[in-house]
């Protein structure tokens, strides 16, 4: 007797720099950690569609998604962005409409079911080895992403997405960087995946 398998769970991961993992190898970025740690646990993941580039703000995402040849519905969508909205100096209430159409877009992506959409904040990186070389205020940068991180997990949870934070852990860890000093490295990487994993695991039980 032939034992029906399930089709592969469909997951679109939408970033920057963060997302697609700049500065390290391609199965080293947290969604392809995420990925191969449910498989291994008997959750069926295909590939991960990742729509993100360095740099992106969150109106440059709003962009790129315009132009990806994306097929919905996703049963998993993540969303982490933001860093350089900061970076830039861009005022928080800008940041707060343009998340809110992105994560509206999320969840229509996911087939209308915002509980299967992730949000991850964004990490400090103001405590990195580049940041301390270029003589930013951490304080200041720190203080200015904790804004950010707070408009993303009210707006999520307004509308019934779920919220990561992996910001502290990117405090506890400085130094675990790539070699440009900036972006985190594979075991950073690893230690977000360990908080993601468990609220991906929620989101895909219901």
């Amino acid at each position: 007797m032939t034992v029906a398998v399930p089709p592969a769970l469909h997951y679109l991961a939408l970033g920057d720099s963060y997302t697609i993992g700049e500065a390290v190898a391609g199965n080293q970025c947290w969604p392809a950690v995420l990925v191969s740690r449910l498989r291994r646990a008997g959750v069926l993941l295909d590939e991960p569609r990742i729509v993100a580039v360095t740099g992106w703000t969150t109106d440059e995402l709003a962009q790129g998604m315009d132009a990806a040849a994306l097929t919905p519905p996703y049963d998993l969508v993540s969303l982490q962005i933001g860093v350089n909205n900061q970076y830039r100096g861009r005022p928080a209430d800008d940041y707060r409409e343009q998340f809110v159409g992105l994560l509206a877009r999320a969840i229509s992506l996911a087939g209308d079911r915002p509980g299967r959409v992730v949000v991850v904040s964004i990490p400090d990186w103001g405590v990195t080895r580049f940041a301390r070389e270029q003589g930013r205020d951490h304080e200041h940068i720190g203080a200015e992403l904790d804004n950010y991180n707070t408009i993303a997990r009210a707006e999520s949870l307004r509308v019934g997405a779920r919220f990561v934070n992996i910001t502290g852990v990117s405090r506890q860890h400085p130094d675990a960087v790539a070699d440009d000093g900036l972006h985190p490295s594979a075991v950073q990487y690893e230690r977000w995946a360990d908080q993601i994993e468990a609220v991906v695991r929620k989101a895909l039980a219901h």
